[in-house]
C-alpha cells in the first residue's frame, strides 16, 4: 500500500478513517433529518396559518420534494465516494463536507423559491416586529418610570419647538403689517 508505514499499521489506518467517515456520514444524515423534520413541522404550520389555495400547496409540495430529492442524491454521492475510499481511491475528508454544504445550498434553494417559505417568512417577520414593538414600549414605559426622557419624548418636544417658531413667526408679520398701517 503506502511505503512509508509498515504493513501492519495500514489496515489500523484503514479502519479508523472508515470509522471517522461513518461517524461523520451518520452525524451528518441525523442532523438533516432533524433539519427536514423541523422545515416539515414548520411548513405545515404556515400552510395550515396561512390557508393558501391548492396550487400554492401544490407548488410548496414540490419545492420540499425537490429538496429531499437533493439530500438522497446527496446520500448516493456519499456511499459512492465511501466505496472509491474502499477500493483504494484517495478520497479527502472535504469532498463529504463539500457535498453537503452544496446539498444544502440547493436544498434551501428549492424550499426557499416556494410561496409557502415565502409566507412563513412574513409571518416570522411580522412576529419579530410585533416582539420588537413590545421590547421598545416596555423600555419607554420603564425610562418614564425612572424619569428618564425617551425618544418619543425629544421628537415631541422638537414637534413643538416647530410649531412655536411657526406661530412666533405667523405673529411677527402680523406685526409687521400693524406697524406698517399706523406709520401710514
Amino acid at each position: 500500500m503506502t511505503d512509508s508505514y509498515p504493513q501492519s499499521t495500514v489496515p489500523t489506518e484503514w479502519n479508523d478513517f472508515v470509522s471517522r467517515m461513518n461517524e461523520q456520514f451518520f452525524e451528518a444524515m441525523e442532523k438533516n433529518m432533524e433539519a427536514q423534520a423541523e422545515f416539515v413541522e414548520q411548513w405545515s404550520e404556515t400552510v395550515e396559518g396561512t390557508g393558501q389555495e391548492m396550487g400554492d400547496l401544490d407548488e410548496s409540495v414540490e419545492g420540499y420534494r425537490r429538496a429531499y430529492e437533493a439530500w438522497m442524491d446527496a446520500a448516493e454521492q456519499m456511499i459512492e465516494r465511501t466505496e472509491d475510499g474502499m477500493q483504494g481511491e484517495e478520497v479527502e475528508y472535504e469532498e463529504f463536507r463539500d457535498i453537503w454544504l452544496n446539498t444544502a445550498n440547493q436544498a434551501f434553494k428549492e424550499v426557499m423559491s416556494t410561496s409557502a417559505f415565502a409566507a412563513w417568512t412574513g409571518s416570522s417577520v411580522g412576529q419579530m416586529l410585533e416582539m420588537q414593538q413590545q421590547a421598545d414600549e416596555a423600555a419607554e414605559d420603564t425610562l418614564h418610570t425612572l424619569g428618564f426622557a425617551t425618544e418619543g419624548d425629544v421628537e415631541e418636544i422638537g414637534d413643538r419647538l416647530v410649531e412655536l417658531e411657526r406661530r412666533q413667526h405667523a405673529v411677527e408679520k402680523k406685526l409687521d403689517r400693524v406697524l406698517e398701517h399706523v406709520e401710514e
